[in-house]
C-alpha cells in the first residue's frame, strides 16, 4: 500500500510503499512451493524438504527475492494508481527495508506525464506551395519509360563516345613493371561512367576498334593500394568492341507499344495529371507539416529527458526490424556505416523531440475542446485495422488497447480541427493581395 507521495521536481515524485508482513509471508510461501521441487537438503529427498529446514540451512532470506519480485509489479501499479500517477517510463525501486515481522518497504521514484498547454492553435497561418508542372518534367518521365526500352547495338562505323560501352584488354604498369590487379581482358566499361581512376576513361574516347593505345593516368594521393598512390602508370589498352544504347522513338507506335494509351498526346496528358496529384499531396504534406511545426512552437511546459530517450529507442528499435526483414543486422549495418549506436540515436534526437511535444500538445488540445470517441467509432477503427491486416477483430483486441485506440482517435480528430481552422494562403494569391494593398494606399 501506499505510505507517503513526495514530489521531488517536476514531473517527479517518489513514493514510500508498504507491504505488510501478511502479504509478504503468503508471497515467500509461494516462493518455497514454487521453488521446492529444485531444492535439495541433505537427510530429506529432492523437493521435499519443509521450508523451515530449508532456511535453517540456507538462510531466513532464502525465498525473499523471489518473494519480493512476485509481489512488486502488483503493489507498485496499485501505488501508482493510489498516488493518482501517470508514468512515462518504468519506475526506479530501492527495497529499503525487509523482516517477516514487518514485511517489505520500498521507494519508487517515478517520473510522471507533463501537464503541458497550449494555446493560439486555431487559425494558425500557412503557405501552401505547390510545385509547377513543366514540360520538361514530363519528357522525363518520358524519358524513363524509352530506357526501359532501349537495346544494345554493336557499333563498327565510328570511334568510342561517351555512353559508350566499350570491351576493352589492358595491363598496366608502373616505372615500366606491370601492377597486381591491373590487368584485364575482355572488360566491360561504360565511357563516362567513373568507374576506372580520373583521366582513364576520356582517352577511349575517339578510339576505333581494332586500336591499340597508352593510356596515361597518375593515381589518386589516397588511392586504395598504397603502393600505387600518387605514382604514374601507363596501361597498354586494345579496343575489341563498341556498343551503344539505342532508345526507340516517341511516338504513337512507341505509346500504343508500351502504355495504355494510343498517341503521345494521351500519355503526355496522363503524365501531367499525375504529376499535379503528386505535387498537390506534397504540398498538403508540407502544409501539414507546417501546422505541425507551429504547433510543437506554441507547447508549453517541462518535458522529461526520458520521454525523447523511450521514443528514440523505439525509433531504433522500429528500424533494426525494418533491416532485419531485409535481411541485415543492425550491428552489421552500423559497422557499414562507420557509426556506432549513440551516432545513430542523436540522428533521431530531433524527431523524436518533435513527436513527443506533438502528441502532448494533440493530448492537450482534445482536453481543451472535449473531444470524445464513442465506442461506435471504436468499433469501427478497430474494423479498419482488422481489414488491413485480415485478421478477425477479436484477434487484433489481443494486440490492441481499446483505451489507446480511443486517445489515437481523439487525437486524429485534434489534428482534423487544427488542420480546418488553419488559414492556408497560396503565393499566388498572397502577391495579388500585397498588390491590391499597394494599390490601395
Amino acid at each position: 500500500m501506499l505510505k507517503s507521495k513526495n514530489r521531488i521536481e517536476t514531473n517527479k515524485y517518489e513514493l514510500e510503499i508498504e507491504v505488510s508482513a501478511e502479504q509478504f509471508e503468503e508471497a515467500v510461501q509461494n516462493a518455497y512451493l514454487k521453488a521446492k521441487a529444485n531444492i535439495t537438503v541433505p537427510g530429506f529427498r529432492k523437493g521435499k524438504a519443509p521450508r523451515k529446514i530449508i532456511e535453517r540451512t540456507y538462510g531466513e532470506g532464502v525465498f525473499y527475492d523471489d518473494a519480493i519480485n512476485a509481489i512488486y509489479p502488483s503493489v507498485l501499479q496499485e501505488a501508482v494508481d493510489a498516488a493518482e500517477l501517470v508514468l512515462v517510463t518504468r519506475p526506479e525501486v530501492e527495497i529499503t527495508a525487509v523482516s517477516k515481522e514487518a514485511g517489505v518497504t520500498m521507494k519508487a521514484v517515478c517520473i510522471t506525464k507533463p501537464v503541458v498547454n497550449v494555446s493560439d492553435y486555431k487559425g494558425i497561418k500557412v503557405t501552401r506551395n505547390v510545385d509547377t508542372v513543366t514540360d520538361e518534367m514530363i519528357d522525363a518521365e518520358i524519358e524513363k519509360l524509352r530506357k526501359k526500352g532501349e537495346r544494345i547495338i554493336d557499333v563498327d562505323d565510328r570511334a568510342a563516345q561517351n555512353g559508350d560501352d566499350v570491351v576493352i584488354d589492358f595491363e598496366g604498369f608502373c616505372d615500366g613493371v606491370a601492377f597486381d590487379g591491373g590487368k584485364a581482358e575482355k572488360f566491360t566499361l561504360t565511357l563516362g561512367s567513373g568507374q576506372f581512376i580520373p583521366g582513364y576513361e576520356e582517352q577511349i574516347v575517339g578510339h576505333n576498334i581494332g586500336d591499340e593505345f597508352d593510356v596515361n593516368v597518375t593515381f589518386p594521393e589516397k588511392y586504395h593500394v598504397a603502393e600505387l598512390a600518387g605514382k604514374p602508370a601507363v596501361f597498354k589498352v586494345k579496343l575489341h568492341e563498341i556498343k551503344a544504347k539505342e532508345l526507340p522513338a516517341v511516338d504513337d507506335d512507341f505509346v500504343k507499344d508500351t502504355t495504355d494509351f494510343n498517341t503521345v498526346d494521351e500519355l503526355k496528358a496522363d503524365i501531367r495529371t499525375k504529376l499535379e496529384e503528386s505535387a498537390n499531396k506534397k504540398a498538403d504534406a508540407e502544409v501539414e507539416g507546417k501546422i505541425f511545426d507551429a504547433v510543437i512552437e506554441k507547447i508549453e511546459g517541462e518535458i522529461p529527458e526520458v520521454m525523447y530517450d523511450n521514443r528514440v529507442n523505439e525509433m531504433v528499435e522500429d528500424f533494426s526490424h525494418r533491416l532485419a526483414s531485409q535481411g541485415m543486422n543492425i550491428d552489421i549495418y552500423l559497422q557499414y556505416m562507420g557509426m556506432d549506436m549513440d551516432g545513430l540515436k542523436k540522428t533521431y534526437r530531433e524527431q523524436a523531440e518533435k513527436q513527443v511535444k506533438l502528441r502532448l500538445a494533440l493530448e492537450k488540445i482534445t482536453e481543451l475542446e472535449g473531444i470524445t470517441v464513442s465506442d461506435e467509432e471504436a468499433d469501427a477503427e478497430m474494423a479498419k485495422i482488422a481489414e488491413q491486416y485480415k485478421m478477425p477483430v477479436e484477434e487484433v483486441k489481443k494486440y490492441i488497447r481499446v483505451d489507446d485506440l480511443m486517445k489515437d482517435v481523439a487525437v486524429g480528430k485534434a489534428v482534423e480541427l487544427i488542420k480546418s481552422n488553419a488559414k492556408i494562403t497560396k503565393p499566388r494569391a498572397a502577391k495579388a493581395k500585397a498588390a491590391e494593398d499597394k494599390n490601395k494606399e
